[in-house]
């Protein structure tokens, strides 16, 4: 966020900040929002708010017409739709992807692919899994349970992968708990040359890239690609607000927030290097 640090302070000003953690808390008034928040998942979210899907969640308040009040979890974001929205602590989840069969969600606010990132100065300029070049890569670092790790199976990659991946986070195993390799790890190491290329989802890694000393390539994944059992593998993904499933007047509320602050919200992106996509493209 370095080019809107100031920008974003001034947003905060003056916001109700609410924590979870034993204390009740209180009625909190139909001209706020209360937004459902990870404290520690950047780029998204941060209790210091320079998170763009903090300043996201600004914006559309802002267009509701409401005060926005963050509901601060210490757990990563994948809980705040069991632990939070569902038990009535907070109102929306900003950034869930469009038709999430857990809440419903608001019309799409915008659409991003998942990216192969290179150093500028490698021939790697690889946009699409049919690349041959792929083959013949060293490390492909990309996020457990991503599509990305997904098609490191189906081109016959992982194995070579496999150690390279769990020791980027101490070996530990996924499987017995919620174990990630944090976005500026993945984008660290195609810029050390540990790995020959990263896979990630755009919005979680254009801040690092836009950032870098060291010129990378962020090349936009377009096609789907069936799998050896013929399933579809999706790279281009919808986002969307979540809210609960019998909210319907917040949902139309949510709605016509989200078309008011469009301009704002496109700005947000744009700043944050996230490449937008259209539908079709």
């Amino acid at each position: 966020m370095r080019g809107h640090r100031r920008l974003f302070k001034s947003f905060f000003n003056g916001l109700i900040f609410v924590t979870l953690g034993g204390q009740a808390l209180a009625e909190v008034p139909q001209d706020e929002l209360k937004i459902c928040a990870a404290q520690n998942e950047p780029p998204y979210s941060m209790k210091d708010g320079t998170g763009f899907e903090n300043r996201i969640a600004v914006a559309l308040a802002a267009a509701m017409d409401r005060k926005p009040v963050f509901v601060w979890s210490e757990k990563p974001a994948i809980y705040l739709v069991r632990d939070y929205l569902d038990k009535k602590a907070c109102d929306v989840v900003i950034g869930i992807d469009s038709g999430d069969q857990r809440v419903q969600t608001s019309l799409p606010y915008y659409r991003s692919s998942y990216v192969f990132i290179s150093r500028a100065d490698q021939d790697l300029d690889v946009d699409s899994w049919h690349d041959q070049r792929l083959l013949k890569t060293g490390h492909i670092a990309v996020s457990f349970g991503s599509p990305g790790e997904v098609m490191l199976k189906e081109i016959g990659k992982y194995e070579d992968n496999m150690a390279y991946l769990y020791s980027l986070v101490n070996f530990r195993s996924p499987r017995n708990q919620y174990t990630q390799i944090p976005p500026a790890r993945l984008v660290s190491e195609v810029v050390m040359g540990n790995a020959d290329i990263a896979v990630a989802f755009a919005p979680e890694v254009g801040r690092y890239i836009k950032n870098s000393t060291t010129p990378l390539r962020m090349a936009v994944i377009k096609e789907d690609v069936l799998r050896s059992d013929g399933s579809p593998m999706a790279f281009q993904y919808d986002q969307s607000i979540g809210i609960r499933k019998d909210d319907n007047v917040l949902l139309q509320a949510v709605n016509a927030g989200l078309e008011k602050a469009r301009p704002q919200i496109l700005k947000i992106l744009t700043d944050e290097g996230v490449p937008v996509i259209h539908k079709g493209t």
